[in-house]
């Protein structure tokens, strides 16, 4: 499959197999020329339910060779979600470079009815991003920052006059 254009300009050429049942399934192709995810296909045989509450492995149908330096994310779609309450439990689910499995996808059902994964239907789209390559250095302490360890909403909810008022890029505080 030729790799589409990223925002870079540059094609990344991504090895795809498609595994054997999936021949009548379309390649992950992207919805709209603007698109940054490319959607992802359902390979179930026929129809499955997922029961409100409940979790199902879904097959692509596809295996991919994600490019040493990348990741695939496996991210929700937002209809799927608004309309039927269809999620990814651990989005974004990561496809590492050296996976050559089966690309899968996790869906569960946090709506209130019943939700039927047909064949080819558009279940996730696949997004893929680039990996720092980190070097541990382990210290005795970190350095100190105005927030230091608060987190898990310690800033509240509310849009404060501070937070309005944020210089603009270049800017800095004091009118200078």
């Amino acid at each position: 499959m030729p790799a589409r254009r990223g925002g870079t300009g540059r094609r990344q050429e991504v090895r795809i197999a498609r595994l054997p049942g999936a021949e009548d399934l379309a390649l992950p192709a992207p919805s709209t020329p603007g698109a940054a995810g490319l959607d992802l296909p359902a390979a179930v045989e026929g129809e499955l339910v997922i029961e409100p509450g409940a979790r199902a492995l879904i097959p692509t149908g596809f295996a991919i060779a994600v490019p040493k330096g990348l990741e695939g994310q496996v991210r929700p779609r937002s209809g799927l979600a608004l309309h039927h309450g269809i999620v990814l439990p651990n989005a974004p689910g990561t496809i590492d470079s050296d996976y050559r499995g089966e690309v899968k996808v996790i869906l569960q059902n946090t709506g209130h009815e019943s939700f039927v994964v047909k064949r080819g239907e558009r279940i996730a789209q696949l997004v893929f991003a680039p990996v720092a390559s980190i070097a541990w250095r382990e210290v005795e302490a970190l350095d100190a920052t105005a927030r230091g360890g608060g987190g898990f909403g310690h800033t509240g909810r509310a849009v404060t006059r501070e937070v309005m008022r944020r210089p603009k890029r270049g800017q800095r505080r004091g009118g200078r």
